[in-house]
C-alpha cells in the first residue's frame, strides 16, 4: 500500500517543546481546499490508495470535513488524521469525521497524567481532551493508533502510559524517539534523552501491548538496541509514499527518511540488520556519538 502524507495546515493549539515543525505555524499559510484536492487527485492517478492528513493540527483546517469527503469520494481506502486529539473530545465532531470518511484516528498522548503530557504540550487541559477524544473514537468503533514522542521528560513514564493506552482500548500504539529538528533542535540540550537510558522503559512499555495482543511499535530506535523486540520496529511497516509538506513535495518519504533524515556509520555494514535498519535521526550522534550502537554480528 502506498500512502501520501499531506500537511494541510501548520496551525496548532498545542505548543510542544519537541515540535518538529518549529516556526512553520507562523511562517507558512494553510493549504487551500483547491490545493489539497489537486494533491489528492494527482496521488490517486499515481496509484496512491491511503492518505494521512497531518500538520500542525489538521482538525483546525476550516475545510477539514470537505477535505476528508473529497478523499473518500475519489477512492482513498484508508483516511487517517494524525492529530493531537483534542478536537476529538467533541463527540459530534468525531461522528462528522467518521461520516465524512475518516477510518483511522491518530491522536498523540505523551504522558500517563496531565503533569507530564501538559508539561510537554504547553496546553492546559490538553490531557483530558485527548483522553476523552480517544474514548469517543472507540465508542464510534474507530481504529485508533496513538503516537507518543519519547523525550527526557517522559521516558520513565512509558510503562504507565502503555497501561493507560491499553485501558483506553487503543488499537495500536507507538513510541517515537524525538525527531531533533524544529523546536526539538532548539531544546536539544535538555529534551533529548540518551537511548541507552530509555531502552529499559521502552521495552517494559512494549511488553504491555505484546501481552495483550495489541500492535505496538517504536520509531527511530535502531535494531541493535531492540534485541528481542525486533518485530516492534515501525520502520518495517511504515507505508511508502510521498509527502506534501509546506512548499515541498517529496516523491518518496521513505527514501528521503533513509537517505537524508537518518544515518548509519560504516561499522553498521557488519550488522545482521544493516539492510532493514535505518539508524538514528542524523542529529542524534552529533549530541551523543555512536558508542551505544553495536552491530549485531549474527541473528541470535
Amino acid at each position: 500500500m502506498k500512502r501520501i502524507d499531506v500537511k494541510i495546515t501548520f496551525n496548532c493549539n498545542n505548543l510542544c517543546d519537541f515540535c518538529a515543525q518549529g516556526s512553520k505555524r507562523s511562517s507558512i499559510k494553510m493549504k487551500s481546499l483547491a490545493e489539497i484536492k489537486k494533491i489528492l487527485s494527482d496521488a490517486r492517478r499515481n496509484k496512491v490508495d491511503s492518505v494521512v492528513f497531518t500538520g500542525g493540527e489538521p482538525t483546525l483546517h476550516p475545510k477539514i470535513l470537505e477535505i476528508v469527503s473529497y478523499a473518500k469520494k475519489i477512492g482513498f481506502s484508508k483516511i487517517q488524521l494524525q492529530t493531537n486529539g483534542r478536537s476529538f473530545a467533541y463527540y459530534d465532531f468525531c461522528l462528522k469525521l467518521k461520516n465524512a470518511g475518516v477510518n483511522e484516528m491518530g491522536p498523540s498522548l505523551h504522558g500517563s497524567k496531565p503533569e507530564i503530557h501538559e508539561k510537554l504540550t504547553k496546553a492546559p487541559g490538553s490531557f483530558a481532551q485527548t483522553v476523552k477524544g480517544i474514548i469517543n473514537c472507540k465508542k464510534l468503533g474507530m481504529y485508533v493508533l496513538t503516537n507518543s514522542v519519547i523525550t527526557s521528560l517522559n521516558y520513565k513514564d512509558l510503562l504507565s502510559l502503555a497501561k493507560l493506552l491499553t485501558r483506553l482500548g487503543v488499537s495500536q500504539y507507538q513510541f517515537a524517539f524525538v525527531h531533533i529538528i524544529g523546536t526539538a533542535w532548539e531544546n536539544k540540550d535538555w529534551i533529548v534523552p540518551q537511548k541507552k537510558d530509555i531502552m529499559p522503559y521502552v521495552k517494559k512499555g512494549l511488553d504491555i501491548g505484546i501481552k495483550k495482543g495489541i500492535p505496538c511499535f517504536t520509531e527511530a530506535i535502531p535494531y541493535c538496541l531492540m534485541k528481542g523486540y525486533e518485530n516492534c520496529v515501525a520502520e518495517a511497516v511504515i507505508p511508502e509514499g510521498p509527502v506534501a509538506d509546506a512548499d515541498v513535495y517529496v516523491e518518496n518519504y521513505g527514501e528521503y527518511r533513509r537517505n537524508e533524515g537518518k544515518i548509519k556509520r560504516k561499522e553498521c555494514s557488519k550488522c545482521y540488520y544493516f539492510k532493514a535498519c535505518e539508524g538514528p535521526w542524523r542529529e542524534y550522534p552529533e549530541i551523543y556519538g555512536w558508542e551505544e550502537f553495536k552491530p549485531v554480528l549474527k541473528k541470535k
